[in-house]
């Protein structure tokens, strides 16, 4: 492996790109710690130390500390990603869109101008709530925002449209020439921005005998254990055999070979997880807007039984994760179209009759594979609440952030190799080949 970092400095493309990338994620960085004017920054502090565990503090981890600085790119990547996630939802019951997407390049293209204009939209509403919600929080008699009025919503209103759609161009200027998936690369610096605190606080715990040595042991053994486990998941696929018969075409033979259809163990990626924790922490986050910390009645009794450890909590979440698993699967592969182009080209799989046949089959499977994926998922997202809640672990180690950060990592790395490999230089194993999780 270690020749293997040596051998991308010998390629000056790919050192370039990878250059490229780290000087934008610098300044996607700086960016960070840039504040919206008008705010008064004390108060904003108070009052996200007060909205641990909400859906407030959820965002801000894919953000990367910016919306609790409230700095100009507090908005993140999320209006992006969620205009996506529309536009691919929409693909399935707008004919014009699902027209788009099988022309190929152009079509794709189309898609993703699309989902760029609904980036903006996004952003325009949600930084209009974020500047009422701003105008209205008061912590220990002091406003968050000294002079509110129009003036202000509109200055926080531009202000983080803007920052989201500079993002938004710096992600896909590092897809383009840098390395890796430029959005994907963002969100995973913004998480792993916050591992040298996690790692600060681990190190005073255990220097001052507030955590015991054999725990401390104990934690790396299961943190290894846990990203050796994503990655062996992640990287998993169940191979179909398909064979091609043998066709003549004019004085040439096609066909007659055997190859594989490979199927993702976790086909949905990470978008069930983030679609659980934000229903999950919805709850808790009305509350502290309705009735703040001492809110009673209903409410405050469904935030007590949803409250991260409870056996409520951990059930519909996993529950959650299962239903969205089946239902971002059911939307993003479509085993009916799969087996319509195998016997356009002569595939079949051996001893399943072409068409319908092969459509349920493979059906079949994927739907095995999913609540396989599933259950893979819920074990991750829910380790974090019984790590803190019984080691007393200080910080927060799996959940969504810990897909992200293990996946895109994956998929980079094998980006690098497959520039090193196509330059006819050795990969990072000396045996097999690094997969990705694509």
């Amino acid at each position: 492996m270690i020749d293997g970092f040596q051998n991308v400095l010998k390629i000056p493309e790919l050192k370039k790109r990878i250059l490229y990338t780290f000087a934008l994620l610098a300044v996607y960085r700086i960016g960070v710690f840039i504040p919206v004017p008008g705010i008064d920054g004390q108060a904003l502090s108070r009052f996200f130390d007060s909205m641990q565990g909400t859906i407030v503090g959820f965002f801000n981890m894919f953000s990367g500390g910016a919306l609790e600085q409230m700095a100009v790119f507090a908005l993140g990547i999320m209006p992006y990603i969620s205009a996506s996630i529309i536009m691919e939802l929409l693909t399935v019951v707008v004919p014009h869109l699902e027209r788009l997407k099988k022309e190929g390049e152009q079509g794709r293209k189309k898609i993703t101008q699309y989902s760029r204009y609904g980036t903006v939209v996004l952003a325009c509403i949600q930084g209009f709530g974020i500047a009422i919600g701003l105008e209205s929080m008061e912590m220990g008699g002091v406003a968050a925002v000294p002079n509110p009025g129009w003036g202000f919503r509109l200055l926080t209103v531009m202000t983080l449209t803007a920052g989201t759609t500079f993002i938004m161009w710096l992600g896909e200027q590092i897809t383009e020439r840098g390395i890796g998936n430029g959005i994907s690369l963002i969100i995973f610096a913004g998480i792993v921005a916050g591992i040298p605190s996690a790692i600060g606080s681990s190190w005073t715990q255990l220097r001052l005998g507030e955590m015991s040595p054999f725990l401390f042991l104990a934690l790396l053994v299961v943190m290894v254990a846990v990203i050796a486990a994503i990655v062996f998941m992640e990287a998993g696929h169940r191979k179909i055999p398909i064979q091609y018969a043998k066709r003549v075409v004019g004085r040439r033979m096609y066909g007659g070979q055997s190859t594989h259809l490979p199927l993702k163990i976790n086909t949905s990626g990470v978008i069930p997880p983030i679609f659980a924790s934000s229903l999950m922490v919805f709850p808790a986050t009305i509350a502290q807007f309705v009735g703040g910390p001492d809110a009673s009645g209903f409410l405050q009794v469904i935030v007590q039984q949803l409250t991260p450890g409870t056996i409520l909590y951990s059930l519909l979440t996993v529950v959650l994760i299962i239903f969205f698993a089946y239902f971002y699967t059911a939307i993003i592969f479509n085993p009916q179209d799969v087996a319509d182009n195998m016997r356009k080209y002569g595939g079949f799989v051996p001893g399943i009759r072409p068409g319908k046949k092969t459509a349920e089959y493979i059906d079949r499977t994927l739907s095995r594979l999913t609540f396989a994926g599933a259950i893979y998922l819920s074990i991750i997202v829910i380790l974090p609440t019984y790590l803190i809640q019984f080691f007393h672990v200080p910080f927060f180690f799996g959940g969504t952030g810990l897909l992200i950060v293990v996946g895109v990592g994956m998929d980079t790395m094998q980006q690098v190799e497959s520039h090193l490999v196509m330059r006819n230089y050795d990969s990072f194993m000396k045996k097999g080949r690094m997969r990705g999780r694509r």
